[in-house]
């Protein structure tokens, strides 16, 4: 049997190292157990199977969670700019409303798919809703419960 790399299985999957380096193979759209394959089919579905590592992502149950983490980022990121727009311009409201309202949407669709793969990846490092908890293995040791 060929020695295994550190955080591997069977020495071609790496698994990832920590918990948020699986979060952010998710919000890239990649699988969070072997990073090869792409994690969603389309916008918001997830692939049932990975085909890189065999994975079973039926198990996740992000359901409403991705929406709250997108509007939430949303409007932290919004807030200064509105603050800026209103306090250091003298727009009307109507110029107001179509510099915000636009913005506010690009920014909560393009936050949805990260924040949904990001919460698919830390349901998987923790073992929730019938997932199996990995760890990788350090050179030389055992596997880390």
């Amino acid at each position: 049997m060929p020695p295994r790399e550190a955080g591997t299985i069977g020495g071609e999957i790496v698994l990832p190292s920590s918990g948020w380096a699986a979060v952010l193979r998710g919000t890239r759209n990649r699988c969070p157990r072997c990073r090869q394959a792409k994690l969603f089919a389309r916008f918001l579905k997830p692939i049932p199977h990975c085909p890189a590592c065999g994975q079973d992502w039926t198990h996740q149950r992000a359901d409403d969670f991705p929406a709250y983490v997108s509007i939430l980022l949303t409007g932290h990121l919004m807030a200064p700019i509105i603050i800026t727009l209103v306090r250091d311009f003298d727009l009307s409201t109507a110029a107001l409303v179509a510099i915000i309202m636009p913005l506010a949407m690009i920014l909560m669709i393009g936050l949805l798919q990260p924040a949904k793969g990001a919460i698919i990846a830390l349901q998987w490092w923790l073992g929730m809703h019938g997932f199996e908890r990995e760890r990788p293995v350090p050179p030389g040791g055992e596997a880390v419960p």
